[in-house]
Formats: C-alpha cells, sequence, structure tokens
C-alpha cells in the first residue's frame, strides 16, 4: 500500500485497484473491482462506482461521481463537479442495472459542472467548457462529415454545448506536437 496514497476518511472497498503514485483524497469512496491507472489524483469526495475502470494521468476535481458504465481513458482531466449520468430514463421505482456505456477517450476535458449524458463517446482531446452539457457523441457528429473520429478534436462550450470549433488533425501528428500540450 506504500506506492500510492488513500486519505484516511477514504473508503477503498474490495477488490480494487490502484496505479502507483495516485492519491485519494479526503471523503472519496471506490467501489469494488475499480481500476485506477497509475499517477491519478482524486480530489476530496470523488465516487467512482462498481466496476469503473479509470486510465493513468487522469485528474478528478472534488464532487464528482463516475458511475458503473463509465470508462476513462489516459490523461483525462474531469472538473469540480461535473456529472455523469448512466441511465437514460431513471425511475425510482424501477431497479436498473443495465447502464449505458460512456466512454471519455485519452486527454479529453470535461469542465467545471458539465453534464455528460450516458451512451456517448468523449473523443480523444476534446474539449467540453464549464457547465456544457456533452449530450451527442462526436462519432455521430463526425459521420456526417465523410471523415473519421480518429484525430478528430471538439471543443464544446455553454449550455447547449453546440460545437462551435472543430478541427482535423491526423492522431500522429498531435502526438509529435505534444499530444494535445498545445491549443492550437
Amino acid at each position: 500500500m506504500g506506492d500510492f496514497f488513500v486519505h484516511e476518511t477514504a473508503v477503498v472497498d474490495t477488490d480494487v485497484q490502484i496505479g502507483i503514485g495516485s492519491k485519494i483524497w479526503h471523503f472519496s469512496h471506490i467501489m469494488s473491482h475499480c481500476s485506477l491507472g497509475d499517477n491519478c489524483i482524486l480530489g476530496q469526495n470523488v465516487f467512482l462506482g462498481d466496476s469503473v475502470k479509470v486510465g493513468s494521468g487522469v485528474k478528478i476535481q472534488n464532487n464528482v461521481s463516475v458511475y458503473s458504465g463509465v470508462e476513462i481513458e489516459d490523461d483525462v482531466f474531469l472538473g469540480p463537479s461535473m456529472v455523469f449520468t448512466n441511465v437514460n430514463a431513471p425511475r425510482s421505482f424501477i431497479e436498473q442495472k443495465n447502464y449505458a456505456r460512456t466512454l471519455v477517450k485519452k486527454g479529453a476535458s470535461i469542465g467545471a459542472n458539465a453534464t455528460i449524458v450516458c451512451g456517448n463517446t468523449i473523443g480523444a482531446y476534446a474539449f467540453i467548457g464549464a457547465g456544457g452539457y456533452g449530450g451527442a457523441s462526436l462519432n455521430k457528429i463526425v459521420s456526417h462529415m465523410w471523415i473519421t473520429t480518429e484525430g478528430a478534436f471538439g471543443i464544446a462550450v455553454g449550455v447547449s454545448a453546440s460545437m462551435v470549433f472543430l478541427f482535423v488533425l491526423f492522431g500522429a501528428l498531435l502526438e509529435r506536437a505534444g499530444a494535445g500540450n498545445y491549443f492550437i
């Protein structure tokens, strides 16, 4: 347990994998069967639902809940109090265990208080501004433009999260340019 840090108020259930150099802060809860990659930071009051997979180098800010059905790839940033959903039609009187899959691809950034509706893919290096609404899949938008999502990056801002800027680079060029470290 010396290869990572878990604050004394955090709860880590059984059968959880935590990567080297990761830090889990105050009042966070990681449920069973989760995996957390190397060098991740989970801020105060972060919740990881059953069987959630989080890649390496991920930063999850305070008060974020990552529910079952969500997968987060490497180097993703999740801003404070952003929200994932995992059921399309929630009802308190119906127990639902068939969660829609949501994938957040490598290097994506999701701003504070953004809402990501389940069943969507947030593309590699996508940026969703604070308060944004990620209810449309970049794959669906791009498929109408005769290109693929490999190397397609978008920025969504505002409550409606309309695509205000879409730029296309080949993934290999982005990797050579610093893997998203520079805003083009």
